[in-house]
């Protein structure tokens, strides 16, 4: 894990992999309690019957917008950013889904600092990233991220 102080200290990175964090198991309850928040209940997601008996993956599916949610999770696996006064998703620049996560699968980041931008005193940061499916040649989705970081002076 790396450790990120000052805008400064990030800087080193550009260009550089950060780093990848641990696996995460996709569970079926996670699913289910995904599509309970967004009111998504399409049945790829949690019909676990329909989805081995019709579904083109022969289990249930995670939502792509749940793997996306996972980014600030396993993000702060990779990188340990302190001397904070507030830090913002600010945004995503560019985002393929490339393959669908089936239930159960292991999944986790791969970030590389892509570029950075100091703001009177704001740092903008776009991260490269990858989320990995265990056992997979393509990635569950790759793509930019932006975040904003206020560090304390």
């Amino acid at each position: 894990m790396q450790i990120i102080t000052s805008h400064a200290e990030f800087e080193q990175y550009l260009g550089k992999e950060l780093g990848v964090s641990s696996w995460h198991t996709i569970t079926q309850e996670q699913i289910n309690k995904f599509a309970d928040a967004t009111l998504d209940h399409q049945w790829i997601h949690v019909d676990e019957e329909r989805a081995q008996n019709e579904g083109p993956f022969k289990a249930t599916i995670a939502h792509g917008y749940l793997t996306l949610s996972l980014i600030p999770y396993l993000w702060k696996e990779i990188v340990d950013i302190q001397k904070l006064k507030m830090e913002i998703n600010y945004g995503i620049e560019s985002l393929r889904f490339a393959q669908a996560v089936t239930v159960n699968s292991k999944v986790r980041l791969k970030a590389k600092l892509a570029s950075i931008i100091n703001l009177r005193g704001v740092t903008k940061v776009n991260m490269a990233i990858e989320m990995e499916i265990e056992d997979q040649k393509k990635p569950a989705f790759s793509g930019e991220v932006v975040f904003l970081y206020h560090f304390v002076n």
